[in-house]
């Protein structure tokens, strides 16, 4: 068992049948499996009680096959999406095409896992590319989750990739979406049964996510890159509230995933900063928004998680809810 100076506790625990991995402060409890793509299984705020995450369920916790489709699996958790979202295939340099499976190679593989000194440090190597991603988690106060990320090209190639963190948190009551004022419209890249793919809407009108089952589903990203890093959840009726930030000019886009009983038995809500737009690293490189790491280059960059309740107006700066 080792404290920081944050007074984290980290220790070697078990979910499921899981070697599993749990970081605690006196504020929040982030429970995470190495084995299974480094998922965050669990994420609660100790004061309310609130567990933000969807667990499985009665879905059984299994190691997916590689190339095996995200939908099959047991849709629970945190799961980080790399280097693509799609399926696809990207040309890298004189190597050719190579064919990228679908949420990318990261969720399904075991990654190795250090921890030490109140942090939990995860990383896991590419198949079909060159590389080594990593995510160290520590909490710098009581209420904040801090994940700090790594890429690294193990290759002679400049190596292009998509990342989003997939974090699947459940809609339990109504939950505003808060997004920064200056966001007036969203781009639809997924309209389920209701909505357009490609059409632009009001996000005022599309910000609260209810607990109510449709079997329907939806995704938008902000068009164009980001001027402010931050997003949040608010709960309307417990208080609850959660805050991500971001370096935009490390992390420029984000994209939203809303799912009312489309894929998920339960709803869930996926707030995703993102470096590439969108969704197919191939779609990515073409628009020029995807990321590049030199041959022996590594890029880094950070997502911090902030939980708290009540006073959610206050929190926000501002923000579109």
């Amino acid at each position: 068992m080792e404290q920081s100076k944050s007074q984290a506790v980290v220790r070697a625990s078990e979910y499921r049948g899981w070697s599993s991995v749990v970081l605690e402060t006196e504020a929040i409890r982030a429970e995470l499996i190495p084995g299974l793509g480094a998922k965050i299984v669990s994420l609660r705020y100790k004061p309310t009680g609130k567990e933000w995450l969807v667990d499985a369920g009665s879905r059984e916790l299994l190691q997916p096959a590689y190339g095996s489709s995200f939908g099959e699996a047991d849709l629970s958790g945190w799961d980080e999406c790399f280097p693509t979202i799609t399926p696809c295939d990207v040309e890298i340099g004189s190597g050719g095409k190579r064919s990228l499976p679908d949420h990318g190679e990261a969720w399904p593989l075991p990654w190795d896992c250090e921890f030490a000194g109140g942090s939990v440090a995860c990383s896991v190597a590419g198949r079909a590319l060159p590389y080594r991603f990593a995510r160290t988690l520590s909490c710098p106060a009581a209420d904040t989750l801090r994940m700090e990320y790594r890429v690294a090209n193990l290759g002679g190639e400049p190596l292009p990739f998509l990342w989003v963190p997939h974090p699947q948190f459940a809609v339990t009551e109504p939950t505003r979406i808060v997004l920064p004022a200056s966001v007036r419209d969203v781009a639809c890249v997924f309209g389920g049964h209701s909505l357009r793919d490609g059409e632009s809407y009001a996000w005022s009108d599309q910000a609260l996510a209810q607990p109510g089952q449709t079997g329907d589903g939806r995704k938008f990203y902000i068009p164009g890159r980001l001027s402010e890093g931050w997003s949040g959840l608010a709960c309307e009726r417990s208080g609850d509230w959660l805050r991500m930030d971001v370096d935009p000019e490390r992390v420029p886009y984000f994209g939203v995933w809303i799912d009312e009983g489309m894929v998920n038995d339960r709803n869930a809500v996926a707030p995703e900063p993102s470096i590439g737009y969108y969704d197919a690293l191939d779609r990515a490189i073409a628009n020029g928004s995807a990321g590049i790491v030199g041959p022996g280059e590594a890029f880094e960059w950070t997502l911090e998680l902030r939980l708290g309740a009540g006073g959610s107006h206050t929190n926000f700066d501002g923000g579109t809810l």
